[in-house]
């Protein structure tokens, strides 16, 4: 069994087991160009092919003008395309100086998933896919409950009722580095001039943390994960 068919049965379970798809859904997948989001689609689009639950997929790719980053949008076009997957391109921006305290990293994600939700909203999609992976959910608890002493995370499935959408992660429980043999199996294009702010801020130390707590226990990610949701927290970035 590939690493596709892996990730795919994984995902599947996912879907099942948080009730992540339902019969005429229109999902919209958020496709940033990286290795998550590039699986994702992968993933929905065999899922799009699947009579039970009937479902349609389409991809926005959002750029953000002020940043000097650059996706290879004719690969991303190509990518989606070649898979039976309508392919978005928006662009959108932001002002760092009105935001006092917040990273650009933080503005950036959170001006582009504005930008997601309206999109759905516009062509009809009750389901908004993130390419979110289990290593993320954790590094979110992390910081949570570091910066901010609660116990919260990324849900496999949250309900937006603001937005009228339903954002799911049916990457919830597949590891990163199986994404990553994944992207090199499929040999996945990076993107042309990767943003400046990426390896700034937080996470890539909760991140390095993680590496590190993995040392002492290589379960440590599963545990943490299992904990979680046990406490049946939400997600505190989706109810800014």
């Amino acid at each position: 069994m590939d690493e596709f068919e892996k990730i795919l049965r994984k995902s599947s379970g996912s879907m099942k087991k948080w009730g992540l798809l339902e019969d005429g859904d229109d999902v919209l997948i958020g496709l940033s160009g990286g290795k998550d989001s590039l699986a994702l689609v992968e993933v929905m689009a065999a899922r799009q092919k699947i009579f039970v639950p009937r479902i349609k997929v389409m991809a926005c790719h959002v750029g953000v003008k002020n940043v000097p980053y650059k996706s290879d949008i004719d690969y991303l076009r190509h990518f989606c395309e070649e898979r039976g997957v309508e392919f978005i391109y928006k662009e959108t921006e932001f002002e760092l100086d009105r935001h006092d305290g917040r990273s650009p990293c933080f503005l950036c994600s959170w001006t582009r998933r504005k930008m997601l939700f309206r999109t759905a909203g516009e062509l009809g999609c009750n389901k908004l896919a993130l390419g979110h992976h289990k290593d993320d959910i954790v590094e979110t608890l992390l910081l949570n409950e570091i910066f901010t002493g609660r116990i919260e995370t990324m849900m496999p499935r949250m309900e937006m009722r603001k937005f009228n959408l339903t954002v799911i992660r049916p990457l919830c429980d597949v590891r990163e580095k199986e994404i990553s043999e994944m992207a090199k199996a499929h040999q996945y294009r990076q993107q042309i001039k990767n943003c400046p702010y990426e390896d700034d801020g937080n996470r890539r130390k909760v991140k390095n943390l993680v590496r590190e707590l993995e040392e002492w226990n290589p379960d440590v990610v599963s545990s943490l994960y299992g904990s979680m949701f046990r406490h049946g927290k939400g997600d505190m970035e989706e109810n800014d």
